[in-house]
């Protein structure tokens, strides 16, 4: 049987449910082009597991499954086969694709984060790792530049839950952390009441300055990618920043409609990035070195061997 998956399988995938990355693809050669969407194929289908499957129980069940792949190197599952073949042309640890699927399990729980720290945790768990892995993915492999490809991930993160707070509460989920929010149960946030809506606008906030944060360390470590890789990175990043942009113009009112950007508002994003790179030092120079307070959180977990302490004592 043949279990490889072929690349229209995966291009699918990415246009349909990736559109950021789909349209910042299109500045990518192809090797890398085809390497980052098998990856976001892969990375795709583990989140699945944990928000689209009709029972807890089947979805704690095939992320066993996917756990047991990655430990043996071996599985019949042709996402899974091809996301093992990619990680091994790259080069790329197998336990950081176990970290990605320890985030996702946490799904499968009672999603109520306690404090921003357990965000973050819970961040680089399902994002920081892509961003990791998408960075070797593109060639990168320099040490150096980890720190702010995790950061890249993790900031678009944060964007993404600020975004989709409606929706995650309408799943019982509540990702904006409890000591921002006086411990307010999901339902509260679907539709909430006058006193309410200035606590969680005040709770966004706080949170989409914290993505400003990891956004900002992000690109600056642009200049690690292979030339043509940078631009396409940059791009993903500035049209995810853009979310949280719409969303503080919305004066942070999620509950109205889910941020989405336009088209021609990506266009105008892509040359702005295309002509703001020219002249941007972060574009063609290494930074001097990652702000390690971006870490502390993370740095005090042991969350594996491919974690952000093993990332950055490198």
């Amino acid at each position: 049987m043949d279990t490889q998956p072929n690349s229209s399988s995966a291009e699918s995938v990415l246009a349909n449910k990736g559109k950021t990355f789909h349209w910042a693809c299109r500045l990518l050669g192809k090797i890398h082009s085809d390497r980052a969407t098998r990856l976001y194929r892969l990375c795709r289908y583990i989140d699945d597991l944990g928000d689209e499957e009709n029972s807890v129980d089947v979805s704690r069940q095939k992320l066993l499954e996917a756990r047991s792949a990655f430990s043996l190197e071996h599985s019949d599952n042709e996402v899974l086969n091809d996301g093992l073949s990619l990680l091994n042309e790259c080069r790329i640890d197998k336990s950081i694709a176990l970290d990605l699927i320890a985030g996702v399990d946490s799904d499968t729980q009672l999603v109520r984060m306690e404090d921003q720290d357990a965000l973050l945790r819970y961040c680089y768990q399902v994002a920081g790792t892509v961003g990791l892995m998408m960075s070797k993915a593109l060639d990168t492999h320099d040490e150096a530049a980890y720190p702010f490809s995790i950061d890249l991930g993790i900031a678009m993160q944060i964007t993404n839950i600020c975004r989709d707070i409606k929706v995650d509460a309408l799943a019982n989920r509540r990702y904006i952390p409890a000591n921002l929010v006086q411990n307010f149960e999901p339902i509260a946030l679907i539709d909430p009441n006058e006193q309410q809506k200035e606590l969680i606008k005040d709770a966004v906030a706080n949170l989409l300055d914290c993505a400003e944060k990891y956004y900002a360390s992000g690109e600056k470590g642009i200049s690690y990618l292979p030339l043509k890789a940078r631009l396409s990175i940059l791009v993903a990043a500035r049209v995810y920043r853009e979310i949280g942009r719409e969303l503080k113009n919305q004066n942070y009112e999620y509950w109205h409609r889910r941020i989405v950007v336009s088209t021609p508002r990506k266009i105008m994003i892509t040359l702005q990035a295309l002509a703001s790179s020219l002249l941007s030092f972060n574009f063609w120079q290494h930074p001097k070195q990652h702000d390690a307070h971006l870490y502390r959180t993370l740095l005090s977990q042991s969350l594996s061997k491919s974690s952000p302490s093993k990332v950055y004592a490198n």
